[in-house]
């Protein structure tokens, strides 16, 4: 029977083999996680595609709230980059630096991580995205001495072209598809289609229905396709005031209601547009002629702040000078406060109004005596001429 002694130094050799053996074990592990991380972080990215990548471009959608992390997926399906982990890699690398805006991306298969993200946040790869300024028209406007503001056909057109090899939507496809396709089609709200389908064929039959602002729309959709999104998001946007609820209060159909919006818009800065909704709901009222310029200027192919009294004599579906009421179509995209203006007028029995200076002074007046003499001011101050 070994002694107490013996047992004892047994006792100690275990444990120091225990010992040994937990330290070997650790030593394994640790140069295992070092081994992962250099392969992850080093080696790992030996599989990563390197330049801009090839010919082949593939499309990417970047939705708001999207992250490298939640494209990483996308981007390898289509071949893109090599793998998610060069790809988390090269965004490590690049910090809180990647900041990711919607739109459709213009990307090339084989491309390195590092391009690929660069791409993502670039405008030059950027899609379908545009921008519609307030009191934007559809086709492109002239103006007297050479100046030519871009439409809204021409502004999608120039984000529908995904490459120089690929069919892009024109400016002329879209008139087109405004002007033949169906109501259902183009996406054309139900208080709007019967004024709409009055104007046949016309492609400015939509005007006023895309409402100012950022869309993002498929640039390799057809124009039909297209122009549906925009129009249906201008009815979510211009329902979302209250338009159903407020026509009836001013006595007004929504579509009347829009087509007076698209007045004030173009007759007057944002400070006076409830008192301009005001002049336009008396003038209707009374009945009484609206003569607005730029409802004259709308039917023109060149314009200019003032009009002669040529064109004002002209008759077209807009000139207010020529008939009574309102245009038949809205004459611009009115912003969403001109919306408002006219959905609640100031309260005022005011019939005329003119801006008297350059610094967009408007003189608002109930008497034509009164108005005759704001008149005046304006032609000494420069701003209309006498002539006209």
């Amino acid at each position: 029977m070994p002694s107490s002694r013996t047992r004892r130094r047994r006792h100690l050799a275990g444990h120091k083999q225990n010992a040994i053996a937990v330290t070997v074990a650790l030593a394994v592990l640790l140069a295992g996680v070092i081994t992962y991380v250099v392969y992850h972080n080093v080696a790992g990215d030996k599989d990563d595609f390197s330049g801009n990548g090839n010919s082949t471009s593939a499309l990417v959608r970047v939705d708001e709230g999207d992250t490298i992390s939640s494209l990483s997926s996308t981007l390898v399906d289509k071949k893109i980059v090599s793998s998610r982990r060069s790809l988390m890699n090269a965004a490590k690398s690049k910090g809180n630096a990647v900041n990711l805006q919607q739109g459709y991306y213009v990307l090339h298969q084989k491309m390195s991580s590092q391009a690929a993200i660069d791409a993502l946040m670039s405008d030059e790869a950027r899609r379908g995205v545009v921008d519609i300024p307030t009191g934007a028209t559809l086709h492109d406007v002239h103006v007297v001495g050479g100046e030519t503001r871009a439409g809204i056909f021409s502004l999608v057109a120039k984000q529908a072209c995904v490459s120089k090899d690929s069919d892009c939507v024109s400016t002329s496809d879209l008139e087109k598809a405004a002007a033949n396709s169906s109501l259902e089609e183009l996406g054309v709200p139900s208080w709007a289609s019967k004024a709409v389908s009055a104007r046949g064929n016309d492609s400015k039959r939509l005007e006023g229905l895309i409402n100012p602002g950022v869309h993002i729309f498929d640039p390799t959709a057809s124009p039909t396709d297209i122009l549906k999104t925009l129009v249906t998001e201008g009815a979510k946007a211009y329902e979302g005031t209250g338009l159903s609820s407020a026509a009836q209060t001013v006595g007004l159909s929504e579509y009347q209601l829009l087509t007076a919006a698209s007045l004030v818009e173009r007759e007057a800065p944002q400070q006076d547009f409830a008192k301009v909704a005001r002049v336009i709901k008396n003038r209707l009222d009374k009945p009484m002629k609206l003569e607005f310029d730029s409802t004259v200027n709308y039917g023109l192919d060149e314009q200019e702040v003032a009009t002669t009294n040529e064109d004002r004599e002209k008759k077209t579906p807009w000139n207010t000078y020529a008939m009574e009421g309102l245009p038949a179509t809205p004459i611009a995209s009115p912003s969403l406060s001109a919306v408002h203006a006219m959905e609640k007028p100031a309260d005022g029995d005011w019939l005329y109004f003119v801006t008297i200076d350059k610094n967009g002074t408007t003189v608002f007046s109930h008497d034509f005596s009164d108005h005759e003499a704001a008149i005046k001011k304006a032609q000494e101050s420069g701003v209309l001429d006498s002539a006209r």
